[in-house]
């Protein structure tokens, strides 16, 4: 009976398993991705944490081209805090949905001022209480600003983690905690970064390169992309 209850519905692997498997995966994307970490760039808590929130819907490498300007001008939550609508909208306005982003990103220099004397908490039940922080954003912050552990489940993690067959969930708090149940704590910063790594390199949205990915002979969807090198293109003469 026990045996039974510790498999799961996904072709019979038991979570002993599963477990196995997935600190293979772990390993393997260690040795691939020796250097994984956050793309965004900053130096403090508050510059990751507006970074974070200005990636939505844009590039890590998009916000770090805006991301100098906008902390040079406004350093302190109190400076975002009493910044001037159109001033910031100018700055951020090459990320996209310029108007929305800076009414965020003030709005979390309010906050910040308000609740916690401008300066960014370092507990996740405190993190989500700021205005457009959810637990992705938070757990970037704890994780890469404060060294707290923490799984970041944004696109690409969590595409990869269904991939894997560690949860069948959409919902992103239930990929967290189903894929932390796999791992130690201690794991959870360094996998997620290993993760978005291998999604934003090889297991992409559509055509994920299998021909090429270290874990193919692990992973349970081997095959959903192109499993032979494409031929290269001829030269036209």
């Amino acid at each position: 009976m026990a045996q039974v209850a510790a498999t799961t519905a996904s072709g019979g692997e038991s979570e002993l398993a599963k477990v196995r498997r997935a600190r293979k995966i772990f390993r393997i994307l260690g040795v691939t991705y020796p250097d994984a970490h956050c793309e965004l760039d900053f130096a403090n808590p508050l510059q990751l944490l507006v970074a974070t929130v200005l990636s939505a819907q844009t590039t890590d490498v998009a916000v770090n081209k805006v991301t100098p300007v906008l902390f040079a001008k406004y350093p302190t939550a109190q400076a975002i805090a009493e910044a001037d609508p159109a001033e910031m909208e100018t700055i951020v306005h090459p990320l996209g949905f310029y108007r929305a982003k800076t009414r965020s990103v003030i709005g979390l220099g309010k906050a910040l001022l308000e609740k916690f004397d401008g300066q960014v908490p370092n507990r996740l039940t405190d993190l989500v209480q700021l205005p457009g922080v959810g637990r992705k954003t938070a757990n970037v912050v704890l994780g890469n600003a404060f060294g707290v552990p923490g799984i970041t489940v944004d696109t690409h993690f969590g595409r990869l983690a269904r991939r894997f067959g560690w949860t069948m969930s959409e919902n992103p708090d239930q990929v967290e905690a189903e894929v932390g149940t796999l791992f130690p704590r201690r794991d959870w910063t360094i996998l997620s970064h290993r993760l978005i790594w291998h999604g934003r390199r090889i297991c992409f949205a559509r055509n994920p390169a299998c021909y090429r990915c270290p874990i193919a002979t692990l992973c349970p969807s081997y095959g959903i992309g192109p499993t032979v090198p494409p031929e290269p293109k001829r030269s036209k003469s």
